[in-house]
């Protein structure tokens, strides 16, 4: 087993159950099945989603079969991680929606040739009641209770309704249904990938190894990627838009996305950190990985513009290299503009930091302002422009 090879596999990776039992399929010099599940509960897929579909594309680029699954079937139950609350299922026609999406976007990585979609209603559906019944009997409310988020429900007296007990299990049936020789999640999917372990051992086959990748934080670099709270960078998005957001991001957030987003080698990136600790400017590293993601889902020429439009709207140069920096605590979820203009020092007051906003002459990011009751979040660092020459990168936390 050649050691550039596995490193190249266990990239960014968490944590991998088991080790050395991976290095044994590997030896093994067959094509292994590799697993990774979605539930199709947006329409659209962002950056987050993409970390394991990357990792995906590594396994396939290696020569083994790559079994991408929708679970349709699943997503009507509601995965409960990380729920305090009863999560609502999907209806039927909302799986089906977003599943048509999914399959477009994943097609941008990976190889539609040798990928296999896979639906898990297509063995779920025929499972009757009875069979249901029969896989409930192969674990035990104890070991459910095991689970963090059900236990801290359990003991905290909030309710868990029973088919969030199917949603592990079903999802670890997946993993014998499939036939799988490894299962791909995110760190918080452990247990149910572990469930999917025991019960191929209960079916007698031999149990697939699990490798957990952490979850990729959002542009704040704190919170998880989510739509739900807008830090996100969908691979549908425009390409300005990719470019703007990934040049927000803070300098730390940058190198993670580099290890779980960018398909460079690491020896590279290494270097580029370590030319950045002897003083280069991370900015021409951003832009680097910025165009790598654009070319990703959209191509060279549409990468190459979104640079050249990033630049026109920072008006070539007005921008200056150095400017202050700063980070201002407050109380609560944001930060009112106004405020924040004041307390950074771009303005004597709240009432000229409105004035300049009504005129035009404030900027985001190099993006106009034109709300003057805009709220900034907390964990987010940007610049901000008054005028022509007043900037300052300021960074808000909690």
């Amino acid at each position: 087993m050649q050691e550039d090879v596995l490193a190249s596999l266990l990239r960014g990776a968490d944590e991998v159950l088991v080790k050395q039992e991976l290095i044994k399929k590997l030896e093994e010099g067959r094509p292994l099945r590799i697993k990774a599940g979605f539930d199709p509960t947006a329409p659209d897929l962002h950056l987050g989603h993409t970390v394991l579909i990357n990792k995906l594309k590594q396994f396939q680029d290696l020569g083994h079969e790559v079994l991408f699954l929708i679970g349709d079937f699943t997503g009507m139950i509601g995965d409960p991680t990380g729920k305090n609350v009863t999560r609502k299922p999907l209806t039927r026609d909302e799986v089906i929606d977003n599943a048509k999406t999914y399959e477009e976007q994943i097609f941008k990585i990976l190889d539609p040739t040798k990928t296999l979609v896979m639906f898990n209603s297509s063995w779920m559906n025929a499972m009757s009641s009875a069979d249901l019944i029969q896989l409930a009997a192969k674990h035990t409310v104890a070991r459910m209770l095991e689970r963090d988020d059900f236990s801290k429900r359990f003991k905290g007296g909030q309710p868990i309704a029973i088919h969030e007990f199917l949603y592990p299990l079903i999802q670890g049936y997946d993993s014998v249904a499939m036939k799988a020789d490894v299962e791909l999640g995110g760190t918080d999917q452990k247990f149910n990938l572990l469930v999917g372990r025991q019960l191929q051992e209960v079916f007698g086959q031999k149990p697939q190894v699990v490798i957990t990748m952490p979850i990729l934080e959002g542009l704040d670099g704190v919170q998880k990627m989510s739509k739900s709270l807008n830090n996100y960078i969908g691979i549908a998005d425009a390409a300005d838009d990719m470019f703007g957001k990934i040049m927000s991001i803070s300098d730390a957030l940058m190198w993670r996305y580099f290890e779980l987003l960018s398909f460079r080698p690491m020896a590279e990136i290494k270097l580029w950190m370590q030319e950045c600790e002897e003083g280069a400017n991370p900015r021409n590293y951003k832009v680097k990985l910025a165009q790598e993601i654009i070319e990703r889902f959209h191509d060279a020429d549409a990468a190459c513009k979104a640079l050249e439009n990033f630049e026109a709207r920072f008006q070539r140069g007005a921008m200056p290299d150095e400017m202050d920096e700063m980070e201002l605590k407050i109380e609560g979820d944001s930060y009112g503009i106004a405020n924040l203009l004041k307390d950074a020092g771009l303005t004597a007051s709240t009432s000229e930091a409105i004035r300049m906003i009504n005129q035009g002459a404030v900027k985001i990011n190099a993006e106009k302002v034109s709300d003057p009751k805009l709220e900034i979040s907390v964990n987010t660092e940007n610049v901000y422009q008054v005028g022509k020459r007043k900037f300052a990168k300021v960074k808000i936390s909690a």
